[in-house]
């Protein structure tokens, strides 16, 4: 780190801690030369998140409307805010750990479907019905006739 007061290229850190938001660290430095101390923050550097839409616009990722779009299915039903955050979390973490820039929206989507369908499944049907735009009470029909089969097939399992 190069000396902001003479610009020596050699300054030695001689405290460091978590920032108070604790996504940074704070170094205090101290440079060889003309032995003047100064305070540095050092922040991971991270590319915004965006999701491209089915239109093929883009947005940046927002946790907020991920949450609300869960939230909204999990309406009136027996899922705690714990579940719905752990979701959300799991989520954000499989996201990331993609290292894409780009992420279509249906990649999310069929990632809130597969967690939705094991936690709750009217949840499930609610988001899917949003998700894959139900046209009409056939297509819905046959969304739930999948789900029963599905939990069928896991008691007789």
């Amino acid at each position: 780190m190069k000396c902001p007061f003479c610009g020596a290229p050699d300054t030695r850190v001689i405290d460091s801690r978590p920032a108070d938001d604790n996504s940074s660290i704070r170094r205090r430095r101290q440079c060889e030369l003309c032995g003047r101390r100064f305070t540095t923050y050092e922040k991971i550097e991270t590319m915004p998140l965006m999701i491209i839409k089915k239109d093929n616009s883009r947005e940046p990722y927002s946790r907020e409307k991920l949450e609300a779009g869960i939230l909204h299915s999990c309406h009136k039903r027996p899922v705690s805010a714990e579940q719905i955050r752990e979701i959300v979390d799991g989520i954000e973490n499989a996201l990331y750990n993609r290292e894409e820039n780009e992420i279509p929206s249906s990649v999310i989507g069929e990632m809130v479907m597969d967690r939705l369908k094991n936690l709750d499944p009217v949840a499930y049907v609610r988001f899917a019905s949003v998700y894959r735009e139900f046209k009409d009470v056939d297509t819905f029909m046959s969304e739930l006739s999948k789900l029963r089969e599905q939990s069928r097939s896991k008691t007789e399992n």
